[in-house]
């Protein structure tokens, strides 16, 4: 069967090989810095929020942060990469940074959600119990507060995770390219079309690849999730 045979040429042909790997590689880079960036942006956005309920120098950041939010999950993250790449970060040599900062950006606004939905979820005497004890209200939420509200958005963070790899296949839209090598895994299919006309071939592949990564973090969540049951028991 000739498609078959061209998953087998793609395999076995070093150069062929080396566009899937060099794809899955930078795919994984991108996945885990803009992961990186939509946590740490998140976190901050979730507690500015939840914060401006009784703090009134935080009215206008958590405002800000209401608005920011509200455009990235309302806006396709296509128009956001393009808009970054080719407006607000057109800088020569600075494509793969504007990519990573895109993803890392969009994927922030909507951890920010989970991480203040997991705040919100825990109940509010904790709080109340921590300030008792002589805690301000910061370091009730960092020892308290905030590791029951990690427990409970798990499951929402490891899908925003999944869905952040999954959004990576669009970067070919603005031709990241890497040297002559492709930038990420949607683009090695492309680079290898060009040279076996069997389209089916590549992509097929390149499934199995992110399939790898998306199987991955889902056992990583998993473990995340038994060590919290594990801790509790304690």
């Amino acid at each position: 069967m000739k498609l078959i045979e061209d998953i087998i040429e793609i395999i076995i042909t070093p150069e062929l090989r080396g566009y899937l790997f060099e794809g899955f590689i930078n795919t994984l880079v991108i996945t885990v810095i803009a992961a990186v960036i939509g946590l740490v942006l998140g976190v901050i956005i979730a507690i500015i929020k939840v914060f401006a309920k009784e703090n009134k120098y935080l009215k206008i950041p958590a405002i800000i942060c209401d608005v920011y939010t509200t455009v990235i999950r309302g806006t396709p993250v296509a128009l956001q990469l393009f808009l970054m790449v080719f407006a607000i970060l057109a800088i020569p040599g600075f494509k793969v940074t504007a990519v990573i900062i895109t993803f890392g950006l969009n994927s922030s606004a909507y951890v920010s959600e989970n991480i203040r939905a997991g705040i919100l979820s825990v109940d509010k005497g904790q709080m109340e119990a921590g300030r008792s004890l002589g805690l301000s209200r910061l370091k009730t939420m960092i020892k308290i507060i905030f590791p029951q509200a990690i427990k409970n958005v798990i499951p929402s963070i490891g899908n925003e995770l999944i869905a952040l790899v999954k959004e990576t296949s669009i970067i070919s839209l603005v031709g990241s390219t890497v040297g002559t090598l492709t930038f990420d895994l949607n683009q090695a299919t492309q680079t290898i079309n060009k040279e076996i006309s069997n389209y089916l071939a590549p992509a097929i592949l390149a499934g199995l690849l992110y399939l790898i990564i998306v199987y991955g973090i889902t056992l990583l969540i998993k473990l995340f999730e038994r060590r919290f049951e594990v801790s509790d028991k304690h």
